[in-house]
């Protein structure tokens, strides 16, 4: 029998999540049916919808049961296969959570190439981040040439897709990041028109002066102060995509201060404004083959970027997960687990 590493949900936090909300523990896979594979895990991926599964609360998909393995996409190597469509040592993308082997239905798996472009890519900018953004932003944000964009978490594997995929369409792409090296890589990295830091004391003030003619598109990540700042700039038929409000994933309770619902009410009336939510899952049927197309033409032709701020090691994915709510990480958050 073969043994996986797995980190479980040891308790629901209440807040920002602990270390204590984690359990490493050991178990035996089950063996092989027909159609399954094997699969020991390269590549983890972390993403701040994992708070929400570790939550109780009704939301688009179950909570992890107290005890269960974190859920989480995966690189894997397949190490046994039972199915025609898969060898021993093909990469795949997988969905196996925060464990180092899994046994998976052969169906539930999509074959990478290595060769190609490293396989880590497949959790972010050629992957659920990155389809995130193309969907969101071609879907609901739809940019036209000359309007103004603007993204926050903007270096983030999302944010930064965003704004380079605006920008290819010929919109002006205004990024909202935390700290000057953040800011830097916007213009540097990714090619953004504007960079702004959010923790500037004078960061509403900033942001109006960037955006002269108003703000067309929206791509809401993080709700909070940055949204606070934003809404008011929005133009007449301005478009916000929902993707993320981490800034609230840790709140345990409404914010304090006045309702702000009414007057928020109030200018979607007014300025006519499209604001959706969205799972980019719903999108997968009919996108996700352009995506494929043009996220691999782009990166390849270089005009879209990417960074990763890998972690070596599964036991240090509980410590990376809490950096990232906290907004440490600097580019897609990828837990290195073998070799």
């Amino acid at each position: 029998m073969v043994e996986t590493t797995r980190i479980v949900l040891a308790a629901r936090p209440e807040g920002a999540p602990t270390a204590a909300n984690f359990r490493t523990e050991t178990a035996e896979l089950p063996p092989l049916e027909e159609g399954q594979v094997q699969l020991r895990t390269l590549y983890l991926s972390l993403d701040p919808y994992m708070r929400g599964r570790m939550s109780a609360a009704k939301s688009y998909a179950k909570p992890v049961e107290v005890g269960a393995v974190m859920v989480g996409a995966t690189v894997a190597e397949v190490v046994e296969s039972r199915d025609a469509g898969f060898a021993k040592g093909d990469v795949v993308l997988a969905y196996s959570g925060w464990q180092s082997h899994d046994v998976a239905s052969a169906s539930s798996l999509r074959k990478l190439d290595p060769d190609k472009v490293p396989a880590s890519t497949a959790l972010g900018v050629l992957g659920m981040p990155g389809f995130t953004a193309y969907s969101g932003l071609l879907k609901i944000g739809r940019p036209r040439a000359g309007e103004t964009v603007v993204v926050a978490a903007a270096t983030g594997p999302v944010g930064s897709a965003v704004g380079q995929i605006a920008k290819i369409k010929g919109a002006r792409a205004v990024g909202i990041a935390g700290g000057p090296k953040k800011c830097a890589a916007l213009l540097d990295e990714f090619g953004f028109d504007v960079a702004l830091d959010h923790r500037a004391p004078d960061f509403a003030e900033q942001l109006k002066a960037a955006v002269p003619d108003g703000i067309d598109v929206y791509f809401e990540n993080v709700a909070g102060a940055v949204a606070d700042a934003v809404y008011p700039l929005l133009n007449t038929y301005a478009r916000v995509p929902v993707c993320g409000l981490i800034a609230n994933y840790n709140a345990a309770g409404n914010p304090e201060g006045p309702d702000h619902l009414p007057a928020f009410y109030g200018r979607i009336l007014i300025k006519s404004l499209t604001i959706r939510g969205f799972i980019q899952s719903e999108f997968v049927e009919e996108l996700f083959p352009d995506f494929l197309r043009d996220m691999s033409d782009w990166v390849a032709d270089g005009r879209v970027h990417y960074l990763e701020d890998i972690t070596e090691g599964l036991d240090n994915a509980p410590e990376a997960f809490i950096g990232l709510l906290e907004g440490h990480n600097f580019g897609k958050v990828v837990v290195k687990v073998a070799d």
